[in-house]
This record gives C-alpha cells, sequence and structure tokens, in this order.
C-alpha cells in the first residue's frame, strides 16, 4: 500500500470502531481503537524476528531486565536487519489471540507484558488493562480483537510513511469525534499547517539543502499533531532531511498516542517525553531549530508556583510572571530559553524561530508592571516578535474566543528588524470568499 491510498485503510479501522457502540460513546472510542491499531502493528513488525527472539529469551529470560531488553531489542529487526528498538518475547500473537477465544482477556495482558519496557511504559499511559476489563464484561473484547487480527499491516504491504499517516488520521478523526475542552487537547489541521507554513517556509532555501539535519520541539505535544505535521511539510520538500522531533506532554493518554505514534513511523531518533513541562523539563539541555506549540488556554499554575517560586529565575527570565489564573506565557518562556544560539554565517549558531497559538490573554491582559506586561516587554526589547496573527472566529471547537499565532525568532531578516507584522487573517479569509464569489458570478 502506498501513502497516496492509505484512506482505505483508516477507514476500515475506523468503520470497526461501530463494534464499541453501547459500552463506549463516540468520544470515548480512541481509548480503544488507538491501541489496538498500535498493538497490532507492533505484532506485524516484529513478526519476521519473533522466533528468533523468543528462542534467545529462552536463553536470557532469569537475567537482568535490562540486559534481555538490550539484547532483545537489538535482535528485532524489520527486513533490512535494521534493529527496531523494541521486542516481543510472548508466545502470543494476534492470530493465537483470536484463537482462544475463552481466554481473549488474559492472554492479551500477557501479550502486552511480553513488550519491552519502553512499550510497556507508553501502554501503561494508555491504562489499557482496564479497557481491557470492560470489553470483557461487554462481551465486545473477542469481537474487536478477532477484527485486528484481519487486518495485514504488514511492512510489505504497509510502510511506515502510510501508517504513519494512517495513525494521525485516526488520532485526527477521534480528536474531532471528541471535541473536548477547547484548544486544551487538539487543534484543528487548519491552524497546525498555518503555524507550520509561518514556521518553516521562510526557510525553505535551507530546509531543502541536501544532508539537512532539523530539530522540532513541542512543549505542550498532546497527541502530537503539530510535530507530525511538521515532519509532513519537511518530507515534501525535502525527502532526505534528517528529521528528529521532541515533544512533551502533561496528559497520560495524550503521550501516550504521541510515543506511538513515533514508534510507528519507526523515528529512533526522536523523543516523547511525559511530564509538567513547566516544573520537569525532559530535554534541560537541548536547543532546537522550530519550536511550536498550542498550549492550554487560560489553565491555572496554581499547582506548580510553590516549586517555581523556589527558582532564583524562571528559564532564565529575571522579571515578574504572569498571573496565577493563566500560565500560557510560561510556556513561551519555556520557548525562548530553548533557542539555538545564532551568529550570522555560523553554521553551528543557526537561531531559532518559534510559532505558538494564545487565545487573547496573552496579549491584552495585564497593565503596566503587571506580569503580562513585563513579558511582553522583554520580548519586544529582544526584537524577538516577529508577526502576531489573528485567527478567523470559530477556529478552536467548542469556543468563539479570539485567537492568535505568534511567530518570533531570535535571527530577524535585517529588513524586519525593529518591526512586528500584524496580519487579520479573518479580513483575509472573508477578502478571499468574497474573490471566490466573484469569480463564480463572472464565469
Amino acid at each position: 500500500m502506498t501513502p497516496g491510498n492509505f484512506q482505505q485503510l483508516a477507514n476500515f479501522i475506523w468503520s470497526v470502531a461501530d463494534l464499541l457502540r453501547g459500552p463506549y460513546r463516540p468520544p470515548q472510542y480512541e481509548r480503544v481503537m488507538l491501541p489496538l491499531t498500535v498493538l497490532r502493528r507492533f505484532d506485524a513488525v516484529l513478526a519476521p524476528t519473533k522466533e528468533a527472539v523468543l528462542k534467545r529469551y529462552e536463553t536470557l529470560k532469569n537475567k537482568d531486565p535490562q540486559l534481555v531488553d538490550r539484547v532483545l531489542n537489538e535482535l528485532a529487526s524489520d527486513e533490512n536487519g535494521k534493529a527496531l528498538g523494541f521486542h516481543n518475547h510472548s508466545q502470543l500473537d494476534f492470530r493465537k489471540l483470536k484463537g482462544d477465544p475463552d481466554n481473549i482477556g488474559r492472554h492479551l495482558v500477557d501479550f502486552i507484558n511480553g513488550f519491552s519496557e519502553n512499550i510497556r511504559k507508553i501502554f501503561e499511559r494508555f491504562e489499557f488493562e482496564k479497557e481491557i476489563e470492560k470489553l470483557e464484561e461487554a462481551n465486545r473484547l473477542y469481537q474487536v480483537v478477532s477484527q485486528f487480527a484481519e487486518i495485514d499491516l504488514h511492512p510489505r504491504h504497509v510502510d511506515n510513511i502510510t501508517m504513519g499517516l494512517v495513525f494521525e488520521d485516526l488520532i485526527r478523526r477521534f480528536n474531532e469525534a471528541a471535541n473536548e475542552t477547547a484548544g486544551d487537547h487538539f487543534t484543528p489541521r487548519e491552524v497546525i499547517r498555518l503555524m507550520v507554513n509561518l514556521l518553516l517556509e521562510p526557510d525553505t532555501d535551507v530546509l531543502t539543502r541536501e544532508g539537512v539535519i532539523v530539530t522540532i520541539c513541542d512543549p505542550a505535544c498532546g497527541t502530537g499533531g503539530m510535530l507530525a505535521e511538521s515532519q509532513n511539510w519537511l518530507r515534501a520538500h525535502n525527502k532526505h532531511a534528517l528529521v528528529k522531533v521532541y515533544g512533551q506532554d502533561y496528559n497520560p493518554r495524550s503521550y501516550a498516542v504521541a510515543a506511538s505514534d513515533l514508534l510507528i513511523k519507526g523515528h529512533k531518533d526522536s523523543r516523547i517525553e511525559y511530564g509538567n513541562t513547566l516544573t520537569n523539563d525532559q530535554f534541560p539541555d537541548m536547543r532546537f531549530d522550530y519550536l511550536l506549540a498550542n498550549p492550554p488556554f487560560g489553565v491555572d499554575w496554581k499547582g506548580e508556583k510553590k516549586e517555581i517560586d523556589r527558582w532564583p529565575n524562571f528559564r532564565g527570565y529575571n522579571g515578574k510572571l504572569p498571573r496565577i489564573n493563566d500560565g500560557a506565557l510560561l510556556f513561551l518562556i519555556h520557548m525562548i530559553a530553548k533557542f539555538q544560539p545564532w551568529q550570522r554565517g555560523n553554521r553551528d549558531k543557526p537561531g531559532s524561530r518559534i510559532a505558538i497559538v494564545f487565545n487573547g490573554s496573552p496579549l491584552f491582559t495585564g497593565g503596566a508592571g503587571s506580569g503580562e506586561s513585563e513579558i511582553r516587554r522583554w520580548i519586544i526589547e529582544h526584537d524577538w516578535l516577529e508577526a502576531i496573527v489573528a485567527l478567523p472566529e470559530q477556529m478552536f471547537y467548542n469556543t468563539g474566543i479570539g485567537t492568535f499565532v505568534w511567530v518570533l525568532s531570535n535571527r530577524k531578516e535585517k529588513h524586519r528588524k525593529g518591526k512586528i507584522q500584524l496580519i487579520d487573517a479573518e479580513l483575509a479569509a472573508v477578502e478571499k470568499r468574497i474573490m471566490a464569489l466573484l469569480r463564480e458570478v463572472t464565469e
């Protein structure tokens, strides 16, 4: 299957979700469907070396677990002999799971526990054992697993790029079905694409060069949509680029989905980490070429204040912090701290660019001397702010509040020094619609 016709496979997996109707509401389907898609893909990817792994495991099973993981993760490889970085030493696979309906729940748990530690950690965040129990009680587990056993996700038929597109599509559909708290878990695809274009298009000349290495970070990555869209943009413009993406999220299920997406795509050089970005940065010594994020709108940082107050500064910023009832600007300060050093003409100091989506609060809240005002002044005095784009209303689910994309950089072009571009995308969208109507009338 080629990347161009991934939709048929995504549609089939989506259709299996109808079996969940009753014990689950549509917004809850992803709790079952995404973990099972991951398991089925891993089962197919590991199949070629499964026998070799099982034989080696028999000689190692009484050894230190870390040693077992290290050896078997290298032994489990793709059809080109490249180590996958994970393994499963359970005797079970989806075919055997389907063959024993009376013990399907217990066997599925055993199958998951047979994975290497890195995969088990992800499934702990999925909290999938709870869903297995729920499906068994509703007499749906065997039906769903049987359907997945019939899906051929072997790399011979579905390569990593196609599988990644399938998984991205499922994530998007389930997020749209859920329509969770506005702006918290899911950023609409149109907004993501705009942010990625604002971030990367100005550097097209550099990013299309042979041998380029690009690092991208989202410190509030959710299910990984922004990182995935950034990868897609770079793959479309330069298939030979080495793209390393890094993300962190504090929502367990979102982290599990994003981490699974990377593994499904075979991106061993990239990392998704679990934890609170504001108090427990998982990339403390790293800088990135590009950063983008949609931090939660209007979420307080009361739980983090006690720890942050003990620090001499927050991520190198020594000024007054924002009010306790909205921590969005803290994410921007964190991202600015991840800027690569910049020096014109020095390839080792390439500088960085940021795109971040906010509601109106970081832009308008707080009078002179307030934390918000001091942070805005700090940014403007350093001449980091390139542009602010006002998005059309109703872009985010369940809310009509105004939203804005801020674009920042520590390597502004000479002709943009000391300037900030303000763009009304609502007006641009209206003008575009009017032009389209005029064309229809005149044709």
